[in-house]
């Protein structure tokens, strides 16, 4: 039979194809099949079980069995093989009570598979295995789901146990990418985090895991897992052999502590392109080999120039000068080695990490939202939970959110501060390497004074990222329930500001944007409010809705409505002049006019 779907679903009863469909509804990759007679052209008749199974095992990564848990077990045990090749198995009763994964829980996904029908059918699902049960890192998957690869110094049905029953364990974090964030954010209470090798006491534990690029050997059991992280500069003699010259890359790395899992590319020269031994290498190994012009490599500053190669090739390296082009690095864990084969032919080698695992100084901009701490990004929080210097603009942003940070973080109000007090700050923590966030309000993006940092960070090479926020606009549509644009009235969301000690650019006068009639929402302008006012009186309606809030989302907020006509009056009023959001537009409050995207009669590739 043709593999058409990833999960086939098999039900023995009525009742059992009824969950069928509604599974099916939830998971569009799934198939029914049944040995009952059938008309419906959604299912699949089939003789009998053992005969589908017998044909289609290795057809589906998941079966999912409605009936009997008996008969579940019966049908799959003539094929159960090997965990790591077994197919996901999962049974639950043809009243939709319980969901329980029987096979292939963690490596073939049965117990996620067996969650998402249990929500799906609003069921239990039935998760026997420890580590799910804890809550705790399945240390047979992790690789897999972070795309590392898994090595170990004991069989790891050895290594599991000592895990799962909680002996204390050291984490050391080589590199970082978002798996090792992950594993921090989700840390066992029995699991300690290192950074650095030389300050785990090894004896004090009953396991390591390392997130690396190295081999470790120690006296308790290693579980390695490696990320694609070291780029392999080379040079050599032309037609070196292929098998010689991977004996001898893998002695360079097995000498200085390197894992070949962990190698992510090898590079060299262009006229190196159709060296057979590269290629056979970056073939067996599966993993790409690049080249470079000379003009490229002589871009990079290396730290063993050879006046030899570059009376021959033009260049100053090959081996340094590529890894660091691989690896997006402007320095080595290994400088150019040169090596003499015993069949006579040489070759250089380098080593690289990639720049983007390298676990160094980073700042981060984080949006910190509207006002109510709940309402910053997870990413955010995560950051600010790690971070070793938080920065925050007190006047603008909630006390309460650097309540995250950890204990020995520095945490400091930049409202008193000028620019340069900050980056003369945020230098200091970055030359130790330290996670440093600068935590703005809303979103950065949006009247954040954010470019004039990123600009100061572009120019003293500092790593830097942003992560959005919520912003004050979008809090204030939630406020209001509204959707601000209305099908077939208003389509368009207007953010800007008046005129204030700010000149607006010529082409963006308030009464220019004013034409459109869009949902415009006015920031930084509760002083100028008269102002605003006439200009946007010049296109819209006296009577068009108009909501002003203040400190939105904030324990102290304020939200005022009323008409055009009496938006000056409504902010004079309330004595108001800062953290004030004027929103001005049809769409304030409106429940008119339906989309197309849930019509019944509106057809497209999710709803045919």
């Amino acid at each position: 039979m043709r593999k058409t779907f990833n999960i086939a679903v098999i039900a023995s009863t009525d009742r059992a194809l009824q969950l069928a469909t509604t599974i099916c509804a939830a998971l569009p990759e799934a198939a029914i099949f049944t040995t009952r007679a059938q008309e419906s052209a959604a299912v699949t008749q089939i003789p009998s079980i053992a005969a589908f199974l017998e044909d289609n095992i290795q057809a589906y990564t998941s079966f999912v069995f409605i009936g009997a848990l008996g008969i579940c077990v019966r049908s799959i045990a003539p094929f159960i093989r090997d965990k790591t090749i077994d197919p996901a198995i999962v049974n639950l009763d043809d009243h939709g009570y319980f969901v329980q994964p029987v096979l292939s829980g963690h490596l073939g996904g049965a117990n996620t598979l067996a969650r998402q029908i249990a929500r799906t059918l609003g069921a239990q699902a039935i998760i026997t295995t420890s580590s799910d049960l804890q809550d705790i890192w399945a240390l047979d998957t992790l690789g897999r789901q972070n795309g590392w690869k898994t090595s170990a110094s004991a069989p790891m049905n050895t290594i599991i146990p000592i895990f799962v029953n909680n002996k204390k364990v050291a984490l050391l974090l080589d590199v970082k990418d978002e798996g090792t964030e992950r594993l921090i954010q989700t840390k066992p209470d029995f699991v300690d985090i290192f950074f650095k090798r030389a300050e785990i006491k090894v004896d004090e534990y009953a396991l390591l895991i390392a997130v690396t690029y190295r081999t470790y050997i120690e006296s308790i059991p290693v579980l390695h897992y490696h990320p694609a992280a070291l780029h392999i500069g080379m040079g050599c003699s032309r037609d070196i052999g292929s098998e010689e010259l991977e004996a001898s890359v893998l002695a360079q790395l097995a000498q200085h502590g390197f894992a070949p899992q962990a190698v992510k590319s090898i590079a060299s020269i262009d006229i190196k392109h159709d060296e057979v031994a590269f290629i056979a290498l970056a073939e067996k190994w599966k993993i790409p080999f690049h080249t470079y012009t000379a003009a490229q490599l002589n871009t990079q500053n290396v730290a063993n120039p050879s006046e030899v190669v570059m009376s021959k090739l033009g260049v100053h390296s090959v081996s340094e000068a590529s890894s660091l082009l691989a690896s997006g690095n402007r320095a080595w864990l290994l400088e150019k080695q040169k090596i003499s084969l015993p069949s006579g032919k040489k070759h250089t080698i380098a080593v690289a990490l990639d720049a983007a695992l390298e676990r160094r100084a980073q700042v981060a901009i984080v949006g910190a939202g509207p006002g109510d701490a709940a309402l910053i990004a997870v990413r955010g929080k995560e950051l600010l939970q790690a971070a070793d210097l938080i920065l925050y603009a007190g006047s603008l942003v909630p006390e309460e959110l650097t309540h995250f940070a950890k204990t020995g973080a520095v945490v400091q109000n930049s409202a008193g501060m000028t620019l340069e007090e900050q980056v003369q700050l945020m230098e200091k923590h970055y030359a130790l390497g330290h996670l440093i966030v600068r935590l703005q309000s809303g979103d950065p993006s949006i009247y954040g004074a954010i470019q004039e940092q990123m600009t100061i960070f572009d120019e003293k090479g500092m790593d830097y990222f942003i992560v959005p926020g919520i912003s004050s606009f979008q809090a204030a549509a939630a406020v209001l329930q509204s959707e601000f644009t209305i099908p077939e009235v208003v389509q368009s969301i207007i953010l800007t500001r008046g005129e204030g000690n700010t000149p607006l650019p010529e082409n963006e006068k308030l009464e220019d944007m004013a034409r459109h009639r869009a949902t415009m929402c006015i920031f930084l302008s509760a002083t100028i409010a008269k102002s605003v006012q006439a200009q946007l009186l010049a296109h819209y309606p006296p009577e068009t809705p108009v909501a002003v809030l203040y400190r939105v989302t904030w324990k102290d907020e304020k939200v005022f409505t009323g008409e055009l006509k009496d938006l000056a009056a409504i902010i004079r009023s309330n004595k108001l002049t800062r953290t004030v959001l004027i929103i001005v537009g049809t769409a304030i409050g409106a429940r008119k006019n339906r989309s197309h995207l849930y019509n019944p009669t509106w057809r497209h590739i999710f709803r045919n």
